[in-house]
């Protein structure tokens, strides 16, 4: 039996979609995540729609989920993943306080929300690590 290297005990890279209508908000979610160790960027979407077919291909670990975009909004679009994947992870973003959030979004299955203004490195990986709902209290 072959020996295992440290290489082969490495876990492997925490799969990211990144999902927002705006570029400029795209491009800073992509600056944090390159500053996250372990994660990288599987794919982007620019609309709710096209980030329930980049999931069902991708399959990332982990989705930051815009509310705010065209036809299909974030959390419809939470909803349509999470219902067919469930392990995904996805936390919505927006510039909405917490008690301005549609009553919806709460029930989407999303794991979390997170102020745009609150996106960070460190945000990003205890929100992972916790994979609860520790940000809807």
């Amino acid at each position: 039996m072959p020996e295992l290297t440290a290489a082969d005990a490495s876990p492997r890279p925490v799969r990211v979609m990144i999902v927002d209508d705006q570029a400029p908000f795209r491009d800073a979610s992509r600056a944090v995540l390159s500053r996250i160790a372990g994660f990288t960027l599987s794919a982007e979407a620019t609309s709710g729609e096209e980030a329930v077919a980049l999931a069902r291909s991708v399959r990332p670990d982990l989705v930051l989920m815009d509310i705010n975009m065209g036809v299909m909004d974030g959390i419809e679009a939470t909803r349509q993943i999470t219902a067919t994947a469930p392990q995904i992870v996805v936390i919505l973003l927006s510039t909405y306080g917490r008690d301005d959030l549609p009553s919806t979004a709460r029930f989407s299955g999303a794991a979390a929300y997170l102020n745009k203004d609150e996106l960070s490195p460190k945000t990003v990986r205890r929100l992972w690590e916790e994979r609860g709902d520790a940000e809807w209290r």
